[in-house]
């Protein structure tokens, strides 16, 4: 199903963490944390400023990036669980 986010909101899928520990034990699924990396999906057309014009967005689809613990809403697109946020929400781009 195509989605595009409006403003400026970006769909982020998570890219989940290693379910081992440096050291080699294996993590169960009860004591993981929710990651905080993903992979933008799409992303909206971007804020209007004051003045009316489109503030571009930093972030394009592909991105890899790092946001807040807390931050987005959930949704289920095509049986695929992603997440929608501001792009103020986002922490960072990895190189």
């Amino acid at each position: 199903m195509p989605f595009t986010p409006l403003h400026d909101r970006v769909l982020v899928r998570r890219i989940e963490a290693d379910a081992k520990t440096t050291g080699g034990l294996i993590i169960p699924d009860s004591a993981k944390e929710k990651p905080q990396e993903g992979e933008v999906v799409s992303v909206g057309a971007g804020a209007t400023g004051e003045d009316g014009d489109r503030i571009a967005m930093d972030v394009k689809a592909g991105d890899r990036i790092l946001f807040g613990k807390w931050s987005g809403s959930e949704i289920r697109l095509d049986g695929e669980e992603l997440l929608i946020m501001k792009e103020s929400d986002i922490l960072g781009i990895m190189a």
